[in-house]
Parts: C-alpha cells; structure tokens; sequence
C-alpha cells in the first residue's frame, strides 16, 4: 500500500467502496478537500455533494448524501447516508424527486400546506447533486 490511501464509503445499507486509491476528494463543512498517502488525521462533516477518487488513473464519481469523514493512518473512512456512483444514478428518479421538492417548497412558502421546508429543500439539494453529477444539471 505504498503511497496509497484506503478509501472506504460506507452507507447504512452497504459498504459502497473499499479500494486502495491514489488520491480522495470530497466536499466537507469548510469546502472540497483532497486527500493522499500520509495525510493528516481530520474529521468532518460532509453536506450534500460528490466525490471523487482516483484508483491508477481512473476516475471515479459518486454522489453523497451528507454524512461524516474521518482520515487518519492511510485511511479515509466516509460513513454516508447515501452514496452512487454515476452508473447507479436514476435519472427518471432524481427528476421526479426534483419536482416533487420543488413543489413542497413552493407550497411550504406559500403556506398552502404543512410542510417541513428544511426537509423539502434537503430533497431538492440530493436531486439537484445527482442530477449535476449524471450531466443532467
């Protein structure tokens, strides 16, 4: 594992990614990072956004769902509520999901209805990052 870095991508349904990579970056709380071999340790938030990783000149994508990341040791550990790669993303799916939010918001801000506007705009922020990630945004 020379110069390489132990990326690990775990959802509570599943262990997404477990590859030894060349280089990670990811969005966190204070904006996009990149990590390598020999990084030092860091914890942090992760919001809505995507990822990528290169594995021997590969590069990977995936869209995340917020969630947490943690590097230490040549390791970097993203517990995620969410995480697809390009291939996996529903386009049909996400633009439904998108309508769908963006009717909630409309009808949260126009007090039409009961609705949890924090929770529609989250929606409407995982839709828009599958969306933009697939090319469809």
């Amino acid at each position: 594992m020379a110069n390489k870095l132990m990326l690990e991508v775990v959802t509570p349904s599943a262990q997404v990614v477990s590859e030894e990579v060349d280089l990670a970056t990811a969005h966190g709380a204070d904006g996009v990072f990149g990590v390598m071999a020999n990084h030092a340790p860091l914890l942090t938030t992760m919001p809505v956004g995507e990822m990528h990783y290169d594995k021997d000149g590969t590069i990977v994508s995936l869209a995340l769902s917020g969630g947490f990341c943690e590097v230490s040791n040549n390791r970097m550990t993203i517990l995620a509520e969410s995480a697809e790669s390009i291939e996996d993303i529903d386009i049909e799916r996400a633009l439904k999901a998108k309508e769908r939010a963006e009717q909630r918001i409309q009808q949260a801000e126009s007090a039409k209805a009961d609705i949890d506007l924090a929770r529609a705009q989250a929606a409407l922020a995982r839709a828009m990052n599958r969306l933009k990630l697939a090319g469809h945004g």
